[in-house]
């Protein structure tokens, strides 16, 4: 597998060049502004209707061109380049939020309505997840990506640890709409700030090696083509394999048994649903430790860390089988954020570095993919073995990751990863 270049080394320290920060502080708001919103929207349409249908049709509303749409952009992003997606997705964002707040401020919107407009945040979010995951390489120098990397991914998991109740309190303190306002500003400076690296990412590449985003080539002529390179890279390349394989394999097992399983754990053996939410703030307390340790402490040997994150998932799934007590299942439960979390930071940091740049949406699109694609099928798996009861549930899920870190183990690809 080749590396190619993917920016200018930079002479300052982290964060030292203003591009970086910029880049950093972008990328965090745009995080924070999800987090915040998807509660926002959550407690808006139960407002509008009863508890019901019409919360999971907008939320489909979200996910669904979300998850349709992500490898088509991540052709775009190889196109267009990935400063000038993420900054027209960030932009596509704010018109809607906006237009939702004129409509919730004006009117009474009906839930169809929000619906729609839910549904074109979810297209926005299907070009800027890929996109800004490619940005990072454009911008930072590929010794500190591990480290930017962190703390992007520990601002997303900042706001999805603090965010349903800033929201919820904003919510009962000024209302949907003012607290809809302060989600429009934050996402207009993601945006403004994002947009600032269009000129530095083109300068980038003119000074480059003639494999940027404008660079032509015979799988550029077909989009269908372009996106069949993609996805025939990333299966014959064994690490990319692995780590893609990895991903979308622990997405299966944890997500759907955690919040569904965790649920009628939580009912049956920790004293009532309510402790629920004590033992979720566990997994957001250890995914933000999770990557801020992997950005400030990046791995000597990423290979054996890959494994290691994904044998810690695996364990905390099947120690969550013998849990009683609440405490014992927060710190269960936080393990699996802390090896999730930092199994995330590398090998998101791994590819960026390792990809060729041309190809760089289309692989990341691929990661994203990965990680929303797969949630309904982890939901009916949880849901098919919930009648054997939550041990069986739990076992069966931990066993399945461990036998995943097991054969990433075997790979020579993994192996002799630095």
């Amino acid at each position: 597998m080749t590396t190619e270049p993917t920016a200018r080394p930079l002479p300052r320290a982290p964060l030292g060049d203003p591009h970086l920060r910029r880049l950093v502080v972008g990328q965090g708001l745009a995080a924070v502004v999800d987090a915040l919103f998807l509660i926002w929207l959550t407690l808006f349409v139960l407002e509008l209707s009863e508890p019901g249908i019409a919360t999971g049709l907008v939320l489909v509303a979200v996910a669904l061109p979300r998850a349709v749409l992500l490898l088509p952009a991540g052709v775009l992003v190889d196109r267009l380049g990935p400063a000038r997606v993420t900054a027209g997705a960030c932009w596509l964002r704010v018109a809607v939020l906006l237009a939702l707040g004129a409509l919730v401020a004006f009117t009474s919107p009906s839930v169809t309505t929000v619906a729609l407009l839910a549904g074109l945040l979810g297209a926005a979010d299907a070009a800027y997840f890929p996109a800004a995951l490619a940005l990072l390489p454009a911008v930072v120098p590929t010794g500190k990506l591990t480290r930017v990397n962190g703390l992007v991914q520990g601002a997303e998991s900042g706001g999805d640890l603090v965010g349903p109740a800033v929201a919820a309190g904003a919510i009962a303190a000024v209302g949907f709409e003012a607290t809809l306002a302060g989600i429009v500003a934050m996402a207009a400076l993601a945006a403004v700030a994002l947009s600032t690296l269009i000129r530095v990412v083109r300068r980038g590449e003119g000074a480059g090696d003639g494999t940027g985003p404008d660079a032509t080539d015979g799988e550029q002529i077909n989009s269908v083509r372009a996106l069949g390179a993609g996805l025939g890279y990333a299966w014959r390349e064994p690490l990319v394999r692995a780590m893609l394989a990895a991903v979308a394999l622990i997405n299966i097992a944890v997500v759907g048994p955690v919040l569904v399983g965790g649920a009628v754990l939580a009912d049956q053996r920790l004293g009532g649903a309510g402790s629920l939410g004590i033992v979720l703030s566990g997994f957001g307390a250890g995914s933000l430790a999770g990557s801020l340790t992997a950005g400030w402490r990046p791995p000597a040997r990423r290979g054996w860390t890959v494994v290691g994150g994904v044998a810690a998932i695996g364990a905390g799934m099947a120690a969550l089988a013998a849990v009683t007590h609440v405490a014992a299942a927060t710190a269960v439960v936080s393990l699996i954020g802390v090896g999730s979390a930092f199994l995330g930071v590398v090998i998101v940091a791994t590819l960026q570095e390792r990809v060729p740049t041309r190809l760089q949406g289309r692989v990341l699109s691929l990661v994203v993919l990965a990680t929303v694609a797969f949630d309904p099928f982890s939901y009916v798996i949880a849901g098919v073995l919930l009648p054997y009861g939550t041990t069986a549930l739990f076992l069966v899920c931990g066993s399945a990751v461990l036998t995943c870190a097991g054969l990433v183990a075997t790979s020579p690809a993994i192996r002799s990863l630095r």
